[in-house]
């Protein structure tokens, strides 16, 4: 009876068989077992698979998955969920990594998949076939993601992969694909993993300790595991490609990080003076210097012509962050399931996961914010800025700081902190009724919980102000528009003791939480009736629960408190309920036919609605070694919580004024604008209870030949297409249409329709100062969250595997690849669409990705290694490519005896570092989405096991 009770688990000899043959999956060096034309009884009791609830022999259905199990973990090198997620070839979207500096102010560690390159938020993922509580802040401040960071990679016994809209089976979020994180469910003695980390280069080390054991006594079965975790941080300045500023590849000197910097009102620099910034030395850990900055000074005598502006900067201060993170974790899991008679059982499971992660971005700025929340840092300051020449004649003083690790007292005063803790608790029952015509049947409650404190170190404005400047002065004869300060300026060349900065700054902490409730049935017979091809397979969910969110900010962070954010709270719920219902119909010997519809409702924010969506499959078979399939289905996601909750607020953006560089400059590109016109300014958001669900369709299609055990290669199209989806109105593709409306041209010199609703939105949007020393500067933009018209992408996976035996050895390879044909948006009904290979449209992904390995296995070693490829993608500027990567992982594995392994790693072999961008002229100068510069690194593992199955 347990067999036929546990089909959602694929254990032993099933597992064995999905592996090595599920399209892209990846080989485990052990026999393989072709999936196409095989009988009931080679395969045994039917099982279930992902994508579907009906439980099947055949473990390849219409739609291609993945399977991975814990062996290919183990013999791949792969050290975290985050790192094997990176290289599944389908996960081709750019997502968030420790050096995302701004990502990381909103989601601190956190780490995403990204299937088909539509977001993570359109990315299911699992964990046991069950939902996960989403991270509890919004990812780069907008949307609520799954985070992957949290799993525990030593106890996981597979991963299944499955791409496309699966909304007919899953609901709500499975628009791009499915992820599920499937953790050790059946005791197998005592097993223990101990592994050590390092860096060629140093720095980084890493600590895993794992373990696992269960017993059975009577009906009883439990199983529990445990893992710790420490991550050491790998800094910046611990690496020579991005230490310094003189590796900047587009700049032939040095741009030094600018500490300690006064200016006007054009921007331009006012010189402190040698000795003024002599006396600096020794911040910086000694390498502040008088430091220039073309173009940004002016030479009187001849006609106010641009030359070098000064100010006391470091060249290595912009390396003071980290490329790995200092993180701790624990995880704690376990299973338990009582068998009440030979036709039920009752189950529980639960983990709970502890992080403490300690992440530095870089050291905390000053400049003045006004009263009324101008933050151009203009100030009155007759008294020590003295009309020395007509072009001061207005007085206006900036002030900048970047404070150094000697006025902080070190990096630890000036860290991101973010304690989490999660958990997942399920319990339910399960079993079999109705004799020979058998029904299986599970119903469940699930809870699932992510709450957090976090803390980031913000300046204070007023008391900075007061510090700084002193108390503003009352002057009736001031004209200008700004606030009098009679400030002296060797107040702000004056380091500060730590004391002093501890006097300006505060930790703004925030408690945000997630949580999930659900309740969810199912029934399924796999042989419901007889046809003469065979039994038809039937499935029935019913499902409802709740989840919702909480920011839980800090109160003064709502405010303008701190330098540079005006944060905004959100909070919020929703209902939902939702059935559906499968089939799986043999029409023919050869020919199979699925179908699944659904139905979901959402109740939230005062809104109601409903979702149907479907799925229709077929599998056609007509060869016992050929198998040809293909699918097409309906996704959505729900609007998401934050896009609809979230409350107004301004943090501090950044972005090209294309429109003053096409004023300024004769015939410029959008590099050129970046690079010579990138402004700051507040951005605005807040959220949208008019938001529409997302909805997709998707579809796949291919062919699988295996002819035989030892090889088998898979071929499947797909396209996915997304309507009404929402995201933030983009600010460059705003600043660009903002430029176009108002000049009429695009940067191209092509005719703009300037009364098009894009035109009309821009100019909306994009807000510039209309007085003052400012006047015309960017401002203020307004983002919003907008159901965006479509976006689409469609491509080819392919998959090879195979066996060669060769008497006492045998050699085991294969091989995946994903090619994007295409992957377009339009952001409004009426607009172009944006190709976004194109690299003037400014998306960062690889059209393609792929992943190879060759295993030799000898009775006791197995050795392996991976190559991993990703695909050229757009360069900094925009305006061409940089070339695709190549990298190697070599595992070794040796069974000194039948429960004492030591495993070996090396990951990045040949030592690659991120691929080179001349045109990067943004720290750390390389795409941190993608490449880090930790160089080659080497993992010892020792595992044990005491009783259980050897290895």
């Amino acid at each position: 009876m347990r067999r036929k009770i546990l089909t959602a688990a694929l254990t032993g000899a099933s597992l064995l068989a999905i592996a090595p043959t599920a399209a892209l999956a990846q080989d485990s060096g052990l026999p393989t077992q072709s999936t196409v034309g095989q009988d009931d009884e080679m395969l045994g009791d039917p099982i279930v698979v992902l994508g579907s609830r009906i439980p099947r022999t055949e473990l390849e259905g219409p739609a291609p998955v993945l399977v991975i199990d814990a062996d290919d973990i183990l013999r791949q090198g792969y050290q975290d969920i985050p790192e094997l997620m990176a290289s599944v070839t389908q996960n081709n979207g750019e997502t968030q990594s420790t050096q995302s500096y701004g990502a990381n102010t909103f989601t601190p560690g956190a780490k995403q998949v990204d299937l088909r390159g539509l977001g993570p938020n359109h990315t299911l993922v699992l964990v046991n076939g069950r939902r996960i509580a989403d991270f509890p802040m919004p990812y780069g401040g907008n949307s609520n993601v799954a985070d992957i960071s949290n799993i525990p990679i030593g106890l996981i016994e597979r991963v299944e992969v499955l791409s496309g809209a699966a909304s007919a089976i899953y609901g709500s979020d499975a628009i791009s694909g499915v992820v599920n994180f499937q953790l050790k469910q059946e005791p197998d003695g005592t097993r223990i993993d101990a592994q050590f980390g390092l860096t060629e280069d140093g720095g980084g080390e890493s600590y895993r300790i794992s373990g696992s054991t269960g017993f059975r006594a009577g009906d009883l079965t439990v199983l529990v595991g445990a893992e710790y975790r420490k991550q050491e941080p790998l800094w910046g300045f611990e690496r020579s490609i991005q230490d310094s500023t003189a590796d900047n590849p587009t700049t032939s000197t040095p741009l030094a990080y600018r500490n300690f910097m006064r200016y006007d009102s054009g921007g331009y620099y006012i010189d402190p003076g040698q000795s003024t910034c002599d006396a600096l030395g020794f911040t910086n850990e000694g390498t502040t210097y008088y430091a220039p900055r073309a173009g940004y000074g002016f030479d009187v005598a001849n006609g106010y012509a641009a030359t070098d502006g000064y100010f006391c900067g470091s060249n290595e201060a912009i390396a003071y962050g980290q490329i790995l993170s200092d993180r701790e974790q624990i995880n704690l899991y376990g299973a338990a399931t009582w068998e009440i008679s030979d036709d039920m059982e009752l189950f529980v499971d639960g983990q709970y996961g502890y992080s403490d992660l300690k992440l530095f971005n870089g050291f905390k700025s000053w400049y003045y914010v006004a009263p009324d929340g101008n933050e151009e840092g203009l100030f009155y300051n007759p008294q020590y800025l003295p009309a020395i020449d007509t072009y001061w004649l207005d007085q206006l003083d900036g002030w900048y700081r970047t404070f150094t690790p000697e006025e902080t007292g070190g990096f630890d005063n000036a860290s991101i902190t973010n304690r989490s803790d999660t958990y997942n608790i399920t319990a339910g029952v399960r079993g079999s009724f109705g004799g020979s015509s058998q029904w299986d049947y599970e119903a469940y409650y699930n809870h699932a919980e992510y709450s957090s404190r976090m803390a980031w170190p913000e300046i204070v404005i007023d008391k900075a102000n007061d510090f700084f400047l002193g108390q503003p002065v009352n002057d009736p004869g001031n004209t200008t528009g700004y606030q009098r300060f009679d400030a002296d300026p060797t107040r702000l060349f004056t380091p500060l003791t730590p004391a002093e900065y501890a006097s300006i700054q505060e930790f703004t902490v925030y408690h945000p939480k997630t949580w999930v409730n659900n309740v969810q049935a199912t029934i399924s017979n796999s042989s419901l009736i007889e046809l003469p091809a065979g039994p038809v397979g039937f499935a029935a969910v019913a499902e409802f629960g709740n989840a919702g969110y909480d920011v839980n900010p800090d109160p003064k962070a709502l405010t303008q408190y701190y330098v540079g954010i005006r944060d905004s709270d959100g909070a919020g719920t929703r209902d939902h309920w939702g059935i559906g219902g499968e089939l799986r119909v043999p029409v023919f010997d050869m020919l199979s036919l699925t179908g699944a519809g659904r139905y979901d409702h959402y109740n939230y924010a005062g809104n109601n609605f409903g979702e149907f969506t479907y799925n229709i499959g077929a599998e056609f078979r007509p060869l016992e070694t050929v198998l040809i399939r293909g699918a097409i289905g309906t996704g959505f996601r729900a609007p998401d919580l934050h896009y609809v909750y979230r409350g107004p607020g301004t943090v501090n953006g950044g972005g090209a004024d294309y429109y003053n560089c096409r004023q300024e400059q004769a015939n410029p590109t959008l590099a050129d604008c970046v690079n010579t016109r990138y402004e700051g300014f507040i951005s605005e958001r807040s959220g949208n209870r008019d938001l529409l669900p997302e909805t997709a369709r998707s579809i796949t299609a291919g062919a699988m030949w295996a002819p035989s055990r030892n090889f088998d290669v898979s071929v499947d199209y797909f396209h996915i297409r997304m309507e009404n989806q929402v995201r933030n109105l983009s600010t460059n593709q705003l600043l660009i249409d903002e430029a176009n409306c108002r000049l009429g041209t695009d940067i191209n010199g092509n005719a703009v329709d300037t009364g098009s609703p894009t035109c009309t939105d821009a100019l909306a949007r994009v807000q510039r100062y209309q007085s003052g020393a400012s006047t015309g500067e960017l401002r203020l933009i307004n983002v919003v969250p907008i159901n965006v018209s479509e976006e689409t992408t469609d491509g080819i996976d392919v998959a090879v595997n195979g066996r060669i035996p060769f008497g006492g050895f045998e050699i085991s390879l294969g091989a995946s690849y994903t090619y994007v044909l295409n992957h377009t948006v339009t952001q409004y009904p009426g607009d172009p669409t944006l190709d976004q290979f194109l690299p003037l449209n400014g998306y960062e992904i690889p059209r393609d990705k792929g992943k190879a390995y060759v295993t030799l296995n000898l009775p006791r070693f197995t050795a392996t290694l991976t190559g991993l490829r990703t695909g050229e993608m757009t360069n900094w500027n925009w305006d061409g490519k940089i070339p695709a990567s190549l990298w190697f992982n070599l595992s070794a594995q040796y069974e000194l005896s039948d429960r004492l392994r030591i495993s070996g790693t090396v990951n990045n072999l040949f030592d690659r570092g991120p691929v080179e961008d001349p045109s990067h002229a943004s720290y750390p100068y390389y795409n941190s989405s993608w490449f880090d510069a930790v160089g080659r690194r080497y993992y010892m593992q020792v595992s044990y096991k005491f009783g259980g199955s050897p290895f």
